[in-house]
């Protein structure tokens, strides 16, 4: 006879709006810097799967990129990798941030519903978390708790703090409750199912988006050309930096290549923490011309 699964698990696509807290939210979950982060809008280019496990309970977190209108080819690409997050959940955390009560705020909350109806034609339920209350009166967000309740049938709507980690007990609270009764699809000590090559590429274009301004981070992809361990002795790890043009070379290498040597060293301290190990980090500047408009290089950077 055929037992019933006396634990959860299941998929949550984590979707709002750029620069909400998506990535702040998710490293908050679960309590480990998997996401980078940057007070840039859209530094999240892919899908990032992070998996919380508790004692019965595993969820995988699917962290996507901001929801924006895709005006040319990788921000359309970016757009795929959302609807293909929210199709695989089996629901959403639906991230926004806490706004003032007033007129404009509830067309903004409605261009915003208008939003997520698109991304969730399938009409799975949904969570809101209401992110950065630690910078509003309460009398403020109760007004808006009733703007969005009143607007959406939400599952769930809680007022949270990613940064501050307010909020987020009442938040698990309300994931587990949607969440489906099923064994653990992953290995309880397995993180992410992402490779290590992954994320030395993501710290390093996180340093990028951190250290230059304009246009110049949203230009740029890392690849990871050769990963080397070693038994004695520092780790090799080479990366390529790519650049859509000559000019935006000369800046991240910087004069006499101060600033590439800023980026490596500072990236150098994240891959290190991260991997719980010493590197030698290698790094090169590339121009591939145009790449966010020609979809066979997205491609090739594999997107």
């Amino acid at each position: 006879m055929l037992t019933e699964p006396s634990s959860k698990a299941g998929y949550i696509a984590i979707a709002g709006r750029p620069n909400v807290g998506k990535s702040t939210l998710l490293n908050a979950l679960l309590d480990f810097r998997l996401s980078i982060i940057s007070p840039r809008p859209q530094t999240t280019r892919r899908r990032i799967m992070g998996i919380l496990n508790r004692p019965g309970l595993q969820i995988i977190f699917l962290d996507t990129p901001g929801i924006m209108d895709a005006r040319y080819t990788f921000q359309k690409v970016m757009s795929r990798a959302i609807q293909s997050s929210v199709t695989d959940a089996d629901f959403l955390l639906f991230l926004c941030e806490a706004k003032k009560g007033s007129a404009e705020t509830k067309i903004a909350v409605q261009e915003e519903l208008a939003i997520l109806k698109k991304i969730n034609p399938q009409n799975k339920p949904v969570i809101l978390a209401i992110n950065k209350i630690d910078l509003f009166a309460r009398d403020q967000l109760l007004v808006l708790l009733k703007i969005y309740s009143d607007l959406y049938p939400f599952s769930a709507l809680v007022p949270i703090s990613a940064l501050k980690k307010d909020g987020l007990n009442e938040l698990m609270s309300e994931l587990e409750k949607l969440l489906p009764l099923h064994p653990p699809f992953y290995d309880p000590d397995v993180l992410t199912e992402h490779p290590e090559r992954f994320f030395v590429s993501e710290f390093i274009r996180e340093q990028i988006f951190l250290y230059f301004r304009e246009e110049v981070p949203y230009s740029t992809e890392v690849q990871v050309t050769d990963f080397v361990e070693r038994g004695r002795g520092k780790d090799l790890i080479q990366a390529v930096i790519y650049v859509e043009r000559d000019s935006q070379k000369g800046i991240i290498i910087g004069r006499q290549g101060a600033a590439l040597k800023k980026i490596g060293l500072n990236a150098r301290r994240v891959i290190e923490q991260f991997l719980n190990r010493e590197i030698y980090l290698d790094l090169s500047v590339k121009v591939s011309r145009n790449w966010r408009k020609d979809e066979i290089k997205i491609k090739k950077f594999g997107y």
